[in-house]
């Protein structure tokens, strides 16, 4: 299963692979409009790759909670967490 850091790790690739920038570092704190930079078309395109990347599937409303780095990080673990227990049982 991927911890925390292994997300925030994979989560920067795929941004600089879809926006072609370059993201140092991702902080909980950072808003993902106002200072990552996406607009919504971004978002779905992440989310998207994410989706494919880690096997999971996210509902709108999920995409909806989604305002800050950390609340992306929080939902890609507590999903992954949730899709290794059910792929192990």
């Amino acid at each position: 299963m991927a911890d925390r850091e292994t997300i925030r790790k994979t989560l920067i690739e795929l941004l600089e692979a879809d926006l072609g920038e370059k993201f140092d570092k991702l902080e909980d704190g950072q808003n993902l409009r106002e200072e990552v930079g996406l607009d919504s078309v971004d978002l779905v395109s992440v989310v998207s790759q994410i989706e494919r990347k880690f096997r999971i599937r996210l509902s709108q409303q999920d995409l909806e909670k989604l305002v800050k780095v950390g609340d992306v990080l929080d939902l890609l673990h507590a999903k992954i967490a949730a899709s290794a227990s059910t792929n192990a049982a």
